[in-house]
């Protein structure tokens, strides 16, 4: 049975997105991720997943494959329901930065103020912290690492979550140690939104966020979901898949209940990486863009992984409020989170100064994809399809570098004074620098206006003009003071 359904599951279905709109090279680049995904189905027995590619406010990309269902052999399509298990956390946490937002909640604050089952936690020692808000939300809470255990109380009632909480609940050590990844302290931090917003999480997550972003196929209650577009679970065993068991709703959905489709979940992604770059503008009304760009934000201490990881360098990771933050040469900042349960297997990744995030679910026990879709990240990223969105520069920025040109033209540095930090005739002197610009100019001859400035930082650049004889590049870096000023004015041999 098992092979049958393998056949029909390696199959590929057709683009939902029209090819169309895609350019060359993104055809291109996502001609070169599918076989990362075929392999990965074949390798790991997947009956059925659909990955997707979400960029500059589109589902630009979406392939599904497979059955979601090995009975009915039910093809899985962009609006098949998975389950994304602990990706749910992310929705957890901007619900409670809402309730911060709106005052009801402080991030600093015991969670015993909101959980009053909390009061009566045991600590390991007599110097322990109180557990705060920010703890549960970033995994420094302390406690007890509950993987795989946490994933089987989906279905627990919230009267024994009370239960636990009050008299059963374990602390590993001390909050603020180190970084312990908790499902139950993301339960808890559904118990809070609970309490403070005075309905359920689940209830305040979709009026809040999932019924304003039109995810009307999103939602915690597995019973609620269409029997035709299920994603039915499994564990391969025995050659054969088995299916596993459905767990919830209940108070630990807050930490992996989810479920919702590609065509959802990537109004979702596009929402939530519209909140970059930083801008002038109205706001959404859901949260605001600065509260939704907290979430990226490292809270706990920063491992470093190993060069043997996809992107070819080392590379950095936290975890945040939901998220887990990195840092590596390729992809530059991003973050990321997985989601596994019994059944299912899920991983996000976003490349927040690109606009671009890629996700996939599968319908197999624990199907681990962050590997895969990480290096689909790398390959999207090196395929040059997908450029770093543009780094807008200060108007005194643009303004200083017309202001070079007149140092240059001048062949004096002092042609401009005011536009000098006072570090900078201190640093190296007028005689020097105008020496330097002289011997520029027996090279390059006279210079026009400056080319537009591209740079990865509002307050920096290295300007070029075009020159008689070749271009003139000048680094600069405006100082931290009012009125602008450069504390670094560098002209740099051609």
């Amino acid at each position: 049975m098992g092979r049958q359904i393998w056949v029909a599951a390696a199959v590929l279905l057709g683009l939902v997105v029209p090819a169309s709109a895609q350019t060359d090279a993104q055809k291109a680049a996502f001609a070169a991720i599918d076989p990362l995904f075929e392999k990965f189905m074949r390798d790991e027995h997947v009956p059925g997943q659909v990955y997707g590619v979400v960029a500059d406010g589109k589902l630009v990309y979406v392939r599904a494959a497979g059955v979601q269902d090995t009975r009915t052999k039910t093809p899985v399509t962009a609006d098949t329901v998975f389950r994304i298990a602990s990706m749910s956390k992310n929705f957890t946490a901007l619900a409670a930065l809402k309730l911060r937002d709106q005052g009801k909640l402080s991030f600093d604050a015991p969670a015993e103020s909101y959980i009053p089952e909390l009061k009566a936690l045991k600590y390991p020692t007599s110097d322990s912290p109180k557990i705060t808000v920010r703890d549960l939300l970033s995994h420094s809470a302390g406690l007890v690492t509950d993987n795989p255990w946490g994933d089987r109380q989906l279905a627990m009632s919230e009267s024994d979550f009370s239960r636990l909480v009050a008299h059963d609940l374990r602390l590993a050590q001390p909050a603020g140690m180190e970084y312990s990844y908790s499902n139950t302290g993301y339960a808890l931090a559904g118990r809070l939104v609970t309490n403070v917003s005075g309905q359920n999480y689940a209830d305040y997550i979709t009026a809040n966020f999932l019924k304003p972003l039109g995810m009307t196929s999103t939602s915690y209650d597995f019973s609620k979901v269409p029997a035709a577009r299920r994603a039915i679970g499994y564990r391969w065993q025995d050659d054969s898949w088995i299916e596993e068991p459905i767990l919830g709703p209940g108070p630990y959905g807050a930490m992996g209940g989810l479920m919702t489709t590609a065509n959802d979940y990537a109004k979702y992604l596009a929402w939530e990486l519209a909140a970059w770059p930083p801008r002038d503008g109205p706001e959404d009304g859901i949260l605001k863009r600065a509260s939704v760009r907290e979430i990226q934000r490292p809270l706990t201490y920063a491992v470093a992984l190993p060069s043997g990881d996809p992107a070819g360098c080392a590379r950095t990771v936290s975890y945040g409020l939901g998220t887990i933050p990195g840092y590596d040469c390729v992809l530059g900042f991003h973050f990321s989170h997985s989601g596994g349960l019994p059944g299912y297997g899920s991983f996000v990744l976003l490349l927040r100064d690109r606009g671009v995030a890629i996700f996939g679910f599968a319908n197999r026990r624990y199907a681990a994809q962050s590997d895969v879709i990480r290096e689909a990240a790398v390959r999207l990223v090196k395929s040059g399809a997908f450029p770093p969105r543009p780094v807008q520069p200060n108007p005194d920025l643009q303004a200083a570098a017309a202001r070079v040109a007149k140092i240059y033209a001048a062949g004096d540095v002092l042609a401009e004074p005011g536009l000098l930090a006072m570090n900078v005739l201190l640093d190296q002197d007028a005689e020097h620098r105008n020496s330097q610009i002289a011997k520029l100019k027996t090279t390059l001859g006279s210079c026009g206006a400056a080319e537009p400035i591209k740079t990865g930082s509002p307050v920096a650049a290295t300007i070029t003009y075009p020159c008689e004889h070749g271009t003139l590049r000048v680094r600069v870096l405006l100082a931290p003071t009012l009125p602008a000023s450069l504390q670094t004015l560098d002209f740099l041999a051609p």
